[in-house]
């Protein structure tokens, strides 16, 4: 669930109270209020600094309780390597490190004293803004069904009982300018993990559905189809997928403008997988892992974060984000292997493997996409493959395009924000692994290069829209964890794509 942190900024100042975390840079020569301190207490920091081999290496802490000298709960040194090095990824993790630190036994609010040993160029306003982002980050906890609260101080992280953070620093009117902007970001990812962290009995495609109305509030126009408004357009390849199911499928359409005139010009188009539980149908999966089968909706978990984001920060474009919600179930009306549904565009598929299912929803929402809006780009997630996990494991997220400037315009956004991708193949030599002898394709294309004829499948419902499909088995759900990061669900994506948008389509 997400957590309330009240993070203010002010003007660097020497504290006399409460817990104070410094930062300071790796040649340990402290300067400006970090000195301070350690003269008003005796020298105390140097001095445990040496005992204890500290020199403010990346990654490091020095941690006091109760300094003697100051009336101080705890004094925490941060270790930022070279400051003027870091990148705002770094920061943010500075920041989530930081927050890892934190405990409530020692007081309910904490002072970061942002100031390293170069002075006032080192700790830029940006620099700042993402510290704090990385601590709202860290900040996130699900347990709403958590009926037995633990102990307040007993979980990992930054503890419940830490409410304030205040961060001195050099200019505070220009950092809490730059973090008005990235608190949306950190609000939409955290949509993106309750959506994805919610089991499968709770967040079924009508309340999925449901759920996605709240954008309403924030200025985002929101489409809701029904299965009798699904069969009407000619969504039958996404319908089929959900036939085993007791829960009816839906989609949802979300239309963010800042204001009317924007709504002529082309969109940015985002697309989400929304398979809320995929038992994998008559091809059903083993047991071993299919609870995480519940996260197989973390593509449109993105996509409505995003939208969340967008809307929150009035961000000036337009943006239509789509997501395809269904339900995978081995029903007595469950669609069997061997099966051959048409598609929206008029294509056929032989169904071979139903747990190959992700793709036919995608198909549908892709060319409903294209056809009704006609994007100036148009970018999926889904996780589609465990193939990209064997190829990229859980640092990565697959990417394949028809586009080679969409695609550098990704990896430069991933490689900002820590959301990495890595780019994967698409040639025809590939594409002929899914024909199909009795329709227009197949399902999947065999043993080999799984994530690849899985990619191929998506490109045939793509024209000529500059595209790109993430494949994001492996980050969108379970990925590693992070010093921003402690949830299951990551909230993989909204980040990626808010800053792909802000510096590439942002008016």
């Amino acid at each position: 669930m997400t957590g309330s942190l009240d993070i203010s900024f002010a003007k660097l100042s020497l504290p006399h109270k409460g817990v104070v975390v410094a930062l300071t840079e790796q040649n340990m020569k402290l300067s400006g209020i970090a000195a301070e301190l350690d003269a008003e207490s005796g020298g105390i920091i140097s001095r445990a600094a040496k005992i204890a081999e500290f020199t403010g290496k990346k990654k490091t802490f020095l941690d006091l309780l109760a300094p003697a000298g100051t009336e101080l709960n705890r004094l925490i040194v941060t270790g930022l390597g070279v400051a003027k090095d870091l990148s705002e990824n770094d920061w943010a993790f500075v920041g989530g490190a930081i927050g890892s630190k934190l405990s409530g036994r020692d007081g309910k609010e904490a002072i970061i004293i942002a100031e390293a040993d170069e002075g006032e160029g080192a700790v830029t306003p940006e620099a700042i803004a993402h510290l704090a982002l990385g601590l709202i980050l860290r900040s996130y906890v699900f347990d709403k069904y958590k009926k037995k609260k633990r102990d307040e101080n007993d979980d990992d992280g930054l503890k419940k009982s830490i409410s304030k953070i205040k961060i001195q620093c050099p200019d505070p009117a220009g950092a809490r300018k730059i973090f008005n902007r990235l608190k949306a970001v950190g609000e939409g990812v955290f949509v993106a993990r309750d959506l994805v962290n919610e089991p499968a009995n709770i967040l079924d495609p009508e309340e999925f559905a449901r759920r996605i109305k709240n954008l309403k509030s924030l200025g985002v126009d929101v489409e809701i189809f029904d299965e009798k408004a699904l069969k009407k357009i000619g969504m039958m390849a996404l319908l089929s997928v959900g036939h085993g199911s007791a829960k009816p499928s839906r989609v949802a359409v979300m239309h963010w403008s800042p204001d009317g005139k924007s709504k002529k010009t082309k969109p940015i188009a985002i697309v989400g997988k929304g398979v809320c539980f995929d038992t994998g149908g008559i091809s059903l999966k083993t047991a071993s892992g299919m609870g995480d089968m519940k996260g197989d909706m973390a593509g449109a978990a993105c996509v409505v974060g995003l939208m969340h984001c967008l809307a929150a920060r009035k961000a000036k474009v337009h943006v239509v984000g789509i997501v395809g919600l269904v339900e995978n179930m081995p029903g007595s009306a469950a669609q069997r292997p061997g099966d051959i549904v048409e598609a929206l565009s008029g294509h056929t598929i032989e169904v071979l493997n139903t747990d190959a299912e992700g793709r036919l929803v995608l198909a549908d929402a892709l060319w409903y996409t294209q056809d009704r809006f006609k994007p100036e780009i148009m970018v999926n997630l889904a996780t589609l493959t465990g193939a990209v996990m064997v190829a990229l494991g859980k640092e990565y997220a697959g990417l394949f395009s028809n586009n080679d400037e969409l695609v550098e315009k990704l990896i430069e956004a991933g490689l900002a924000t820590g959301e990495k991708v890595w780019r994967l193949p698409l040639s025809p030599e590939y594409d002929k692994l899914i024909d199909s002898p009795i329709a227009d394709m197949k399902n999947i294309g065999g043993r080999w290069a799984g994530s690849i004829t899985a990619a191929q499948f998506l490109q045939r419902f793509v024209n000529d829209v500059p595209w790109a499909h993430l494949d994001i088995a492996g980050t969108g759900m379970s990925a590693a964890k992070t010093a921003i990061n402690q949830s299951w669900g990551p909230g993989y994506g909204v980040r990626l794509l808010d800053r792909l948008i802000a510096d590439h389509y942002e008016k």
